[in-house]
């Protein structure tokens, strides 16, 4: 892949949420792109995440209507005019994906020095997190689409998935063959949120430089 290829995969990159074709993934397709995934950087070579890879319709149901809820829930919480904006923006591709990752941290693997962990805990989930991105890199080069869902009490998930104690939930993704990837984000196609530029961004030698 060429430096231009990875740019243009960055660029198209987008939160999936109503392009689902509603195809499983291949088993051979899936099993790249969490390679991907296992491959990205970890503190101390830690390799702190776990993958679990949901695909029984009734699970997925059940989290769906979980999610639902929550989203019921945000709404309610709004007021009126950002409830007006809200009420189009769906949030899930749960069912219509066909398969859900849910990526999680164990603060313990890597045993107990964990080589650049000692004063920043963080880095440990900031770890998973860089195996998310890795993920959804590798998906988009091979048109699958991934969504992330975060409207969630994390104690239903832990149960559903049925997480040991010592696992933390990072994400529960969403990953399926998509009709097309949108060209502008839901959010600012929605009036939810516009992006930031760039240039508010970058700050020289301090943040205020």
């Amino acid at each position: 892949m060429s430096a231009e290829q990875l740019y243009e995969v960055i660029r198209r990159r987008r939160d999936v949420r109503a392009e689902f074709t509603g195809q499983l993934v291949d088993d051979g397709t899936l099993l790249r792109i969490l390679d991907a995934a296992h491959r990205a950087p970890s503190v101390g070579n830690s390799q702190p995440w776990d993958f679990i890879v949901v695909q029984d319709p009734a699970t997925l149901r059940k989290f769906a209507d979980h999610v639902a809820e929550k989203r019921v829930e945000f709404h309610d919480s709004l007021p009126a005019d950002r409830a007006a904006t809200f009420d189009p923006i769906k949030i899930e591709g749960i069912t219509e994906s066909g398969t859900g990752i849910v990526v999680t941290y164990q603060h313990d693997r890597g045993g107990p020095q964990v080589l650049g962990r000692a004063t920043i805990p963080e880095t440990g989930v900031y770890s998973a997190v860089l195996a998310i991105q890795n993920l959804w890199l590798a998906a988009t080069a091979e048109g699958i689409g991934v969504g992330w869902v975060s409207f969630y009490d994390p104690e239903f998930l832990t149960d559903l998935v049925d997480l040991p104690d010592t696992a933390q939930l990072v994400a529960w993704l969403c990953i399926g063959p998509v009709h097309q990837f949108q060209e502008v984000p839901d959010l600012e196609r929605f009036g939810w949120r516009t992006g930031r530029p760039l240039a508010e961004a970058i700050h020289r030698e301090t943040f205020g430089g």
